[in-house]
């Protein structure tokens, strides 16, 4: 493990769209000690030969195909696994990070010796259009206040490993971040965020993501399947989870 070397790990899967722009924002970054690693999850597009153009011009970029599609969650283990940093960092195909995210992000954590980091975020329209409001976050999040929310966007994690122990996402289709970010924090880990919007999610229409039915179906997966929450408890939770996911795309999306 590297110190203060961050990995990013981003699941690849029929991503030419966006990938470029993805993989730009991390070229990009100020802060330079960073190695990202794309997993591909057998794409049938040209992901892996755009993702070829920036791996010979830049050692940092590091490129790994899976043997059979296998979904999000074994493609970020696998990129977790080959993770040399201290920091681990994630950030999807089609979203992008501000050049500065990982240099606030970072000093953040290292100056208040932070194991769990997170930010806002702005969103960012199939054809490019950005929106100008903030998804905005608390200052910390607790495993309790993590059930019944969704205020922590996978693509501004960062987790320091020198403080949290070696993890991996539970293999699950969907929903494998927030069931990963519930097992760190049950851990007694508070999760710290910063209220500056330092990346942008891509709104696009059919992902798995952005349907509303199928968040409400792995949301109740993780309490009841992982999380082995009571019967009570899930229902409580996930009233509480849809009226803060109604209120963030009421405002911000």
């Amino acid at each position: 493990m590297k110190k203060d070397l961050v990995s990013i790990i981003t699941p690849i899967y029929n991503a030419e769209k966006f990938i470029n722009e993805t993989v730009q924002s991390v070229m990009d970054q100020t802060y330079e000690n960073w190695e990202l690693i794309l997993v591909d999850d057998c794409s049938t597009d040209s992901s892996a030969v755009l993702i070829s153009n920036f791996a010979k011009h830049d050692t940092r970029i590091k490129y790994f195909k899976l043997n059979q599609n296998s979904g999000a969650a074994v493609a970020r283990n696998i990129g977790i696994e080959k993770a040399s940093g201290q920091f681990i960092a994630f950030l999807d195909s089609d979203d992008i990070w501000v050049n500065t995210k990982l240099e606030i992000q970072i000093s953040f954590m290292k100056e208040n010796n932070i194991a769990f980091s997170f930010t806002s975020y702005k969103t960012i329209k199939e054809n490019g259009e950005k929106s100008e409001k903030s998804i905005k976050v608390p200052s910390t999040v607790t495993y309790k206040q993590l059930l019944s929310n969704t205020i922590i966007g996978c693509l501004t994690v960062i987790i320091d490993k020198s403080l949290v122990g070696e993890f991996k996402m539970p293999l699950v289709r969907a929903g494998q971040d927030t069931a990963t970010w519930l097992s760190i924090l049950k851990n007694g880990v508070i999760a710290h965020g910063i209220n500056h919007p330092l990346a942008y999610y891509r709104l696009v229409d059919g992902s798995i993501s952005h349907n509303k039915f199928k968040a409400v179906k792995r949301t109740w997966n993780i309490y009841r399947n992982i999380e082995k929450l009571s019967l009570v408890k899930s229902l409580q939770n996930l009233f509480l989870y849809m009226v803060n996911a109604s209120y963030k795309r009421v405002f911000y999306y």
